[in-house]
């Protein structure tokens, strides 16, 4: 044999087990984290209670608009909430009593059982970026997305061992009418992926749609008992709900789906600089869009999201990444265990325009904050590049990287006799090397994290094959990813009636791109 092939042979072999490794059932691959390490409680009961008192005010005395959805006033006017046009004041404890019926952790079903997840108690589930209209690579720049790139990023998620769930809209398809990519958006969810998934808030209309392609997908009676979708949907900070994501909140509800609800604040714009009055607005609005969720449908499933972030008070420009809202998801996630709710919160967040080392920074930063503060729905994950403009391929392979260092980094320090390793100390001896002895050989598979896309090499090594960058060796394997790609199967009848589903919607209207 030569020593091409010898070599060959050797590197398909180290690549071989990588990737049986990658896919156990324990330890990486997994469906979902079951985290191992506490979270980071930073404040006190008083000063928890001073921040809910706070919120409870800003409910109490300037109360929060509902615009363009009367079912929805009309549902606060029920509940005993008062009203005057479309401002809506809430009595302090009035939304925790509505929250009540809202379960504290659910299952999303996704159409491989296998891959279904749990979101909410100790549960972490990792999904990718959401809402870019650009897309960015290294071989042609920043454009405009298209549903070739959503298809895309659709099937790198699916190849990753690292993330759990498809997410929703990776970017924008902007080469498709903005009423009808909503149908190839959730098409492409089912036809290039067997994890969950998320459908469109955009419009009430569109929103179900997208839940009538999942009951295609597992059947009305299957949907109707659980939550197989999620719709993400975003309070217009500071206090204002408009009509498109409550009717679409709505919507997800009254099937029984999981909305998920976020404030987008950033600080100095949509709401105060100081952290303190961001999270005590954000667990204002949270609650109110929760709580409009249970009085649609009691027992639907919710997601508490938060989305703090920071602007440069010089240019206005938003930032990303930065230390406050990171230390401030702490405290959110506190307030959140305190309403028995699973909670969203952070991701891997920059304003860097390319997958360099200020990406990586602040998008650590920002990751570490959604691990500690005990976020169980991740969102934004992988990808997010621009302050969220543009979706990157390369940082998309190097943040499904990092998400694969948190799966050993939530499992914390296991404690058993392998693990302390007493026999080993007794073989090896004083001043001896680990390196080959019966401990090490018997754990070296699984006894580290083994990145995709560091190089470890020497330096001479590493300059003799080209002195690549991480995003060079990204820009490589996002290619192979997609090359070696194979779609999971989907019954041909499933396919043909989803195909069918979204001819006859797209048939139903004309285009609009607006």
């Amino acid at each position: 044999m030569s020593d091409e092939v010898t070599a060959r042979s050797r590197h398909g072999g180290r690549e071989a087990r990588r990737r049986e490794r990658s896919h156990r059932a324990t330890g990486p691959g997994r469906p979902y984290i079951l985290r191992n390490i506490p979270t980071y409680d930073i404040l006190s009961e008083e000063n928890l209670a001073r921040i809910e008192r706070a919120a409870d005010r800003i409910l109490a005395e300037t109360g929060i608009e509902f615009r363009d959805d009367d079912a929805a006033l009309e549902l606060w006017r029920k509940a005993g909430a008062r009203i005057e046009d479309r401002l809506v004041r809430f009595e302090p404890g009035m939304l925790r009593e509505i929250l009540k019926t809202a379960p504290a952790e659910f299952t999303q079903h996704a159409r491989n059982p296998a891959n279904s997840v749990r979101i909410g108690g100790n549960s972490v589930v990792f999904a990718p970026a959401y809402g870019s209209p650009f897309v960015m690579d290294l071989d042609r720049g920043r454009r405009f997305g298209t549903l070739q790139d959503f298809e895309n990023f659709v099937k790198l998620a699916q190849s990753s061992p690292w993330l759990h769930h498809s997410g929703g809209t990776i970017c924008e398809p902007t080469d498709i009418p903005v009423n009808k990519r909503h149908l190839d958006m959730v098409y492409a969810h089912l036809r290039y992926s067997d994890r969950c998934f998320m459908g469109s808030v955009t419009a009430e209309e569109r929103s179900e749609d997208s839940i009538e392609m999942a009951r295609i997908v597992f059947g009305r009676d299957f949907v109707e008992k659980n939550c197989v979708i999620l719709g993400n949907v975003n309070v217009n900070s500071p206090l204002v709900w408009d009509g498109t994501m409550t009717r679409s909140l709505r919507a997800y509800a009254r099937a029984n789906q999981c909305a998920v609800v976020v404030p987008f604040i950033l600080g100095g714009a949509m709401g105060p600089v100081t952290n303190a009055g961001a999270i005590a607005q954000s667990l204002a609005e949270t609650m109110a869009g929760c709580a409009l969720a249970q009085l649609e449908r009691p027992g639907a499933p919710v997601v508490f999201g938060n989305f703090l972030s920071s602007m440069s008070l010089r240019s206005g420009s938003p930032t990303f990444g930065t230390p406050e809202p990171a230390i401030g998801s702490m405290v959110i996630g506190q307030l959140c265990r305190r309403l028995n709710l699973p909670l969203r919160c952070s991701g891997n967040f920059t304003t860097s325009k390319l997958p360099d080392a200020q990406a990586m920074t602040e998008g650590t930063m920002s990751m570490l904050a959604a691990i500690h503060c005990g976020a169980n729905f991740i969102l934004h994950s992988a990808g997010f590049l621009d302050g969220l403009l543009s979706m990157s391929y390369e940082k998309f392979v190097l943040d499904t990287d990092l998400c694969g260092a948190l799966h050993s980094y939530l499992d914390g320090v296991a404690i058993d006799d392998n693990q302390l390793a007493v026999d080993a100390f007794a073989e090896v001896g004083p001043g001896n090397h680990f390196f080959g002895s019966a401990h090490t050989m018997a754990n070296y598979e699984t006894a580290f994290w083994d990145s995709e896309t560091a190089d470890n090499d020497p330096f001479e090594k590493w300059e003799a094959a080209g002195s690549e960058d991480a995003a060079t060796r990204a820009n490589r394997l996002w290619k192979q990813k997609l090359r070696e790609f194979e779609p999971p199967p989907l019954d041909e009848g499933i396919d043909e009636a989803l195909k069918d589903f979204v001819a006859r919607k797209k048939a139903a209207m004309p285009d609009a791109w607006y």
